[in-house]
């Protein structure tokens, strides 16, 4: 049981470890030149040993896409290793890509609303402070420039992401076909021992 409620301590607290790496990143400004392809730093918490599973953090807060933690075999084979090593990176990839995309969206969804309401002659918030909203015919105007100026990117990003997961799943494939393989090796040894 104690040893139940640490590794529950320790998953929270790694999950509020990455949440203030998230918060740091929403402060900085990103621009393109500050876009890099460094992967994001990751939390150092793993599962214990004898955890025969994934671990699926809450959402993040940037990307709203949720952290994984893959589980790592007692006798990890090098392809297993592999495939493990290419899902971490494309999650890595996926985060970054939709955090960005995200924190891109919400600054520039300020700045037209801003401008439509002083272009109409109006503050941000009203008399009694509440912050004013546009119409939804107003905000159309902007979600459809906002998809029409993203939309290279975003057919960039379903490509690479497509051919990511075709290459994941032909090395899913490899590895069941390799562990089926070798159970039935194995079982074929067990058959023909002599028996004593």
């Amino acid at each position: 049981m104690a040893a139940q409620a640490a590794r529950c301590w320790r998953w929270r607290r790694a999950c509020v470890d990455t949440l203030r790496g998230d918060l740091r990143l929403r402060s900085r400004c990103i621009s393109s030149e500050q876009r890099s392809e460094k992967s994001p730093k990751r939390s150092t918490f793993r599962p214990a040993p004898n955890s025969k599973h994934d671990w699926i953090g809450p959402p993040n807060r940037l990307s709203n896409l949720r952290p994984i933690i893959y589980h790592v075999p007692e006798e990890e084979t090098q392809l297993e290793r592999r495939l493990r090593g290419l899902r971490q990176e494309t999650e890595d990839w996926n985060h970054r890509f939709w955090a960005e995309q995200n924190i891109t969206f919400s600054k520039e969804k300020e700045i037209f609303i801003v401008s439509q309401l002083q272009g109409k002659g109006l503050t941000v918030r009203d008399e009694e402070g509440r912050r004013r909203k546009l119409s939804s015919e107003e905000m159309s105007v902007f979600y459809k420039s906002f998809l029409e100026k993203n939309q290279t990117r975003h057919s960039n990003y379903n490509w690479d992401w497509y051919r990511r997961n075709l290459t994941i799943t032909l090395l899913m494939a490899r590895v069941a076909l390799r562990n089926t393989w070798r159970a039935f090796v194995e079982r074929g040894k067990k058959k023909s021992a002599p028996m004593t």
